[in-house]
């Protein structure tokens, strides 16, 4: 006896988007697209925002996919709007906006199995992707996340009558099987001399000082709390009277701004360095400029460092990711006793015309010395009952006059502006120096951190003899700034997280950057220098490609020697479906009628139909549907109800045994 079975195992050319499915798709999309967000065109992030809200709807509602035609126009205006955003269509950040709306896009048209599977690599793609922009722990973490719950959303399409937990839980199995592969790569693999993501061309604006100085444009920087730099002392910590981080150094005044001139850089500072030494080790956030602040006067440096005239250092290109750099720093080193003459005649250009009375007192206080001709400066603005504030009041024409003999409020451009004017009009030559004064211990991870808020302008003037000495006018009117810090010397208008009642927050604060500090200096810090005292800490000094790419062959088929044994020692019973087949072929094989082990469910069917022909119904009807299940998902909750009800109901009596 033949029995026909009617079924087909082929999978159909559409299956629906189940809403549990579609749920796990849209929240893997919008954790991917999250993270991206910063680096999106508004109209970039605004579409994204709406195909994704517009997916969502339908699935509430039911609803299938909107028609392709509606679809394609937006392709087109995806492709006009980042051609003239950015002037061209590839390249890292165009490709990345344009990969964002795609995969929104994709999301919306999603209609079978094949395009779920196509959204879920590009989440993959644009997770891999983030890092080109950011690698802080935070983006990691969502990049993580986002992860798990893209493979949560392949889990839904493999085994449908898995439930959320489920899913997660085997999610998570797949990241940590990951884990060793992705550490043994992240340590062996050949480090690029300089990151993908940090190629100077695709850099964009960033926060921090500029190389100009005008009222008003320090004051606006100190509102920010954003973190400029960390720093890690190897020994002992400068005072906070020497904790001045030199950053543009301004010599050209246009009667409104300050802005810097031009210099000529070298290999190497032009002093000698001497006196007391501090050595540190900085982490500079991405300010795209390619000046650094560096503590008076600095020595020694890193690959691509230069030193100018004006003892300011400068990369070779703009810092636009987190980098870390080694230097020492002498603060006692005399500089510029030699100084150029063109240098001192910069540092005593002022405009032909302005501030007739600042240019009066300048005549008054000017004596046949230097030194003397400053002193008297800063006594007249010491007893010049000037104020130190956030919020001065706006500049009139004649700026200078307006802040010494009107207002007498301001910040510290307006003092080292001021100072320097009186200075160069009574002959002495001077200059503004911008940068960032103080810096906070955070005391969880013991590290300095200087922030956009710690922004100073000082001044240098130059003495025969002597050469170039710094003076600092903001301490005239607030000592307690340069002891203190800014919430030292101001109580009104300061930042949020400064004011004494956010204290607590502070902590917090203090703790999670400790966290991403480890983070930055384990896995963003971890360059060829460090690869390369890896390799030789386990004897290997050869540090060619040959043994490197070795060393990840070797490592690579161990980890995957230790998982295939793992693979073959682990008891795994499947799913619900296949655990309810397996009770199902252990119960025949007590009676006698067991499967062999390489016989399908579809032969089964025909063998126990011929050895049982009174049950021949019921047992061809649970093989059959297994088959179907099995293998053409997706399978739901109820079908396997159903089988599961047919295997309670089948009753069988030990009466003959399955003939081979």
């Amino acid at each position: 006896m033949k029995l026909a079975l009617p079924i087909t195992l082929a999978e159909p050319p559409s299956v629906a988007l189940r809403r549990d499915q579609g749920f796990w798709l849209l929240v893997a999309v919008v954790l991917t697209l999250l993270p991206h967000l910063p680096d999106l065109p508004l109209w970039a992030g605004g579409l994204c925002a709406l195909l994704v809200f517009w997916r969502g709807l339908r699935l509430w509602r039911g609803q299938d996919a909107p028609p392709r035609w509606l679809l394609l126009p937006l392709v087109f205006a995806t492709a006009i709007g980042v051609r003239l955003t950015f002037g061209q269509l590839f390249g890292k950040t165009p490709g990345l906006v344009f990969l964002a709306v795609l995969l929104a896009l994709k999301l919306l048209e999603t209609r079978n199995m094949r395009d779920i599977r196509v959204v879920v690599l590009l989440c993959f793609f644009l997770q891999f992707g983030l890092f080109f922009n950011h690698q802080s722990l935070p983006f990691a973490l969502l990049a993580l996340l986002a992860t798990l719950f893209s493979f949560g959303g392949q889990i839904a399409l493999v085994d449908p009558a898995s439930n959320g937990r489920e899913r997660l839980r085997t999610g998570a199995l797949l990241l940590a099987q990951g884990l060793p592969f992705m550490l043994v790569f992240f340590l062996l693999f050949p480090r690029a001399a300089m990151p993908l993501w940090g190629v100077p061309d695709d850099a964009t604006a960033m926060t921090g000082l500029s190389d100009s100085m005008s009222p008003g444009t320090i004051s606006e920087m100190i509102l920010s709390d954003e973190l400029a730099f960390t720093v890690e002392f190897t020994g002992a910590r400068p005072p906070p009277r020497d904790r001045y981080w030199r950053g543009p150094v301004l010599s050209h005044f246009d009667g409104d701004s300050w802005r810097t001139a031009f210099r000529p850089t070298l290999d190497a500072p032009e002093y000698a360095p001497s006196g007391r030494r501090f050595d540190y080790r900085m982490t500079l956030e991405p300010n795209n400029q390619r000046w650094l602040p560096l503590l008076d006067y600095p020595a020694g440096g890193a690959p691509g460092v230069r030193f100018g005239h004006d003892f300011q250092a400068v990369t070779r290109h703009p810092v636009v990711s987190r980098t870390q750099y080694l230097f020492s720093a002498f603060p006692d080193t005399p500089v510029g006793v030699d100084e150029l003459h063109w240098v001192l005649k910069q540092a005593r250009q002022l405009p032909t015309y302005g501030n007739p009375k600042a240019r009066a007192l300048a005549a008054e206080l000017q004596t046949d010395s230097a030194e003397r001709t400053v002193g008297r400066i800063v006594d007249w603005l010491a007893a010049g009952d000037f104020a130190y504030t956030l919020k001065p009041p706006l500049m009139a024409e004649d700026g200078i006059d307006f802040f010494l003999f009107k207002s007498r409020k301001g910040f510290c451009e307006h003092f080292s502006a001021a100072f320097v004017f009186l200075a160069r009009a009574a002959g002495v030559p001077a200059r503004v120096v911008t940068g960032y004064q103080g810096g906070r211990v955070n005391p969880v991870s013991g590290l300095m951190t200087v922030r956009q808020s710690d922004a100073h302008a000082w001044a240098e003037v130059w003495f025969e003899g002597r050469g170039w000495t710094r003076v600092d006018p903001t301490a005239l009117a607030a000592p307690q700034r340069i002891e203190n810090g800014l919430e030292g010397a101001v109580s009104e208008g300061l930042p949020f997280m400064l004011r004494p009642q956010y204290a607590w927050l502070r902590g917090l604060r203090d703790q999670w950057e400790a966290v991403a500090t480890r983070w930055d200096n384990a896995v963003v810090a971890y360059d060829g220098r460090r690869q390369r005292d890896l390799f030789e800490s386990f004897g290997i000094d050869d540090f060619s490609p040959s043994p490197v790419l070795g060393a990840l062959a070797i490592a690579t088929a161990l980890l995957m020697a230790v998982f295939y044994l793992w693979a073959q020692r682990r008891r795994d019973g499947g799913d619900e479906l296949d655990r309810a087949w397996a009770r199902f072929s252990a119960r025949l094989g007590r009676m006698g009628l067991a499967r062999a082990p390489a016989e399908g469910p579809l032969d089964y069917a025909r063998r126990l139909a011929a050895a049982r022909p009174r049950e021949a119904e019921a047992l061809t009807f649970i093989c059959t549907r297994y088959a179907r299940l099995r293998y053409r998902p997706p399978w739901s909750r109820d079908e396997l109800s159903d089988l599961e009800r047919a295997l309670d109901a089948l009753e069988l009596k030990k009466e003959a045994t399955l003939p081979p």
